[in-house]
């Protein structure tokens, strides 16, 4: 150590001073040292606004009043948690055991089984007992209807003592939270053993049976609380009517059958309407099946509403689908097409089914009777044949999408469209793109004739313009001349091959081909778009782009060489000079015989050409065997790799050159 002071003198003074200050702040005098301590802060020093809000209120939570807020909080804090200790009702467990609260019992109130407490208390303070978010029943309506318990006749208790005078906050052994088993609970308040009540039930023996199934517990549109729809003889105390005297051995058995003791009052004549194909419960006299025989919340004593009474027994009809039938979705649901007990028609309906249909789509009928073409199932008026009347998951309430609709009666078209290249309306299914299904004005019942029916996907292609140059056919609107309307083997959905369409107009150019001693490969193979647009373009002929950058955008190599080098400035300028397009007599598709060509720009009569040539016949020399036509590092376009001799600009060493 003493060798460390001696080789960091520095180092070991700054240390000394640095103790020192430090001895200085940590250990001042010991009177000061005394009086000072870390005072904790309450949670309300800061939170004035909380304390405002709530430590005034009539009822204030204990934690809170006694500030003991880390009960329920963490000091500090964990952000995801909010601050709390525990999720939910964990929380409050710890004060509020789960056998107070009655959670061993087997019914539970919704709130407490999700785990939301604070749904009814709020967990600091409330105006209300029990630290409720609401005063009594306002409490309850937070989560039920008022409607439900606010008809025209209310339960006296309801209205006197609220909820809980039946019903218990958290949990109960009973159903639906009762304090006591449903009968104990009424025949407490209403004694069986009144002569009042035995009058008003006809003397049987009602307080054997459940009491909420004639009356409403709530509140109702009916005296005597009983439910919103009831059968006559149970509102006139006419239980005799169906039932045994209230004296016989079994009071409450029927006297008849079911549908025997229905039609002791019900006409069944003006229940079926003269129909003679009736509903299957109807026709076995199983009434219940579909009606209560005492009372119900819902219209003609349905023991379910509307819909859901039918979808009982035809389960297939309930299903959730993407398109719902109106009359289904309607009130009237079911019955806006169909007899609840008879008719005269198949499937219960009031009409025939197209005369259903068109009671509704009555403009539908009278736009097609005006059209050229008709379907013929709209025709024959089968429209369940492509619409399912219940609803369904494909547009228009198809019975499914469209295309399989059609195949069910054009079955031959289903592998005929289905080749290498499909149009998209046809792939996808979507026949209804282009076609209407009652009928059109035009062939095949197309929505609307040629190029205007194409435009309305390709609208942008058709766009009208009055530059450039366009295709006739394309002009016209006459797509079908090159393209199949639904599907081909031939890349673009054209008819044929590109080169049978093309030559089907253009027959000059395959005569031409037929005869020519060079072709132009594209012109060849059938490739006519590979330099033409088959629509418009700005350029003449249709071109993609003008020459020479459309040739070169094939000829990769004389474009990197004219890129390069010095340029023939025909080449540079039109290949069209020196080239023809499709097919030429010559080789490489020279316009004419090569000296010829080249005769045009040079003159051979000249002295200094017939001195460069040696004085050779300009019809026997072949100019590109030593000059390159396109482009040349050399000025005169000599090819870059030249015999020596001919390089030194003699013949002789190798050719006799004869003299004139």
């Amino acid at each position: 150590m003493s060798g460390f002071h001696k080789n960091h003198p520095r180092l070991t003074v700054g240390i000394v001073i640095i103790l020192g200050i430090a001895s200085l702040v940590a250990f001042p005098g010991s009177a000061e040292a005394k009086k000072r301590k870390f005072v904790q802060k309450s949670c309300i020093d800061c939170h004035e606004d909380f304390a405002k809000q709530y430590l005034s209120m009539k009822n204030v939570h204990r934690v809170v009043k006694e500030e003991k807020c880390e009960e329920c909080h963490l000091r500090h804090g964990i952000v995801p948690k909010l601050l709390l200790k525990d999720d939910g009702n964990k929380i409050c467990f710890p004060c509020h055991s789960k056998e107070h609260l009655g959670l061993d019992k087997p019914g539970t109130h919704t709130a407490l089984k999700q785990g939301k407490c604070i749904t009814c208390h709020n967990p600091h303070a409330s105006e209300a007992d029990a630290l409720l978010n609401a005063e009594g029943q306002e409490m309850c309506f937070q989560c039920h209807e008022r409607e439900t318990f606010e008809k025209p006749v209310v339960h006296t208790v309801v209205k006197k003592e609220g909820c809980r005078a039946c019903h218990l906050a958290h949990a109960s052994s009973e159903e639906n939270l009762l304090t006591k088993p449903p009968r104990r609970l009424c025949v407490d308040c209403h004694a069986a053993d009144r002569k009042s009540f035995k009058e008003a039930h006809g003397g049987y023996p009602v307080e054997e049976a459940a009491c909420t199934v004639c009356h409403d517990p709530h509140s109702s549109e009916q005296d005597n609380l009983l439910r919103t729809s009831s059968h006559a003889p149970v509102v006139g105390g006419e239980c005799e009517a169906c039932h045994n005297p209230a004296s016989a051995k079994e009071p409450f058995a029927v006297t008849r059958s079911d549908g025997a003791i229905c039609l002791e009052c019900h006409d069944k004549e003006s229940l079926t309407g003269g129909g003679l194909m009736e509903h299957a419960p109807f026709a076995g006299g199983e009434c219940l099946m579909c009606h209560s025989p005492h009372v119900s919340e819902y219209p003609s004593l349905l023991v379910e509403p509307g819909n859901q009474l039918c979808i009982a027994c035809h389960d297939d009809k309930g299903a959730k689908v993407r398109v719902p039938h109106a009359p289904v979705e309607s009130d009237r649901g079911c019955l806006s097409c169909h007899a609840p007990h008879a008719a005269t028609h198949e499937y219960l309906l009031s009409a025939p089914a197209s005369d259903v249909c068109l009671g509704c789509h009555t403009d539908v009928e009278k736009q097609t009777a005006e059209l050229k073409n008709i379907h013929p199932p709209f025709e024959e008026r089968m429209c369940t044949t492509c619409h399912n009347p219940h609803g369904s998951n494909a547009p228009n309430i198809l019975v499914s999408r469209a295309d399989t609709v059609c195949y069910g009666c054009h079955a031959e078209l289903e592998d005929e469209f289905r080749k290498t290249y499909t149009h998209p309306p046809v792939n996808n299914g979507v026949c209804d793109t282009c076609h209407h299904g009652h009928g059109s004005n035009e062939d095949k019942f197309l929505k609307v004739s040629g190029g205007e029916l194409c435009q309305r996907c390709h609208a942008d292609l058709m766009a009208e313009t009055d530059q450039g140059f366009i295709h006739p056919p394309f002009e016209d609107g006459e797509c079908l001349t090159c393209h199949a309307p639904h599907s081909s083997d031939n890349p673009g959905m054209l008819v044929d091959k590109q080169s049978t369409v093309c030559f089907g107009c253009h027959s000059d150019l395959e005569e031409g081909l037929a005869a020519a001693r060079s072709t132009h490969r594209p012109v060849a193979d059938g490739q006519c778009t590979e330099c033409h647009s088959p629509h418009k373009s700005a350029l003449e002929h249709q071109l993609l782009a003008s020459s020479p950058d459309l040739c070169l955008g094939c000829h990769l190599d004389k474009k990197d060489k004219m890129a390069s080098e010095n340029n023939h400035p025909p080449a540079a300028r039109d290949c069209l000079r020196c080239h023809r397009p499709h097919f030429s007599s010559e080789p490489r598709l020279v316009t004419q015989p090569l000296h010829q060509l080249c005769g045009d720009c040079h003159d051979v009569t000249k002295d200094g050409f017939r001195q460069a040539h040696l004085g050779i016949e300009p019809s026997e020399i072949n100019c590109i065997s030593c000059h390159d036509p396109h482009a040349s590092k050399d000025p005169k376009f000599f090819k870059p790799i030249m015999h020596g001799p001919f390089a030194a600009r003699t013949c002789d060493p190798c050719h006799v050159v004869e003299k004139e």
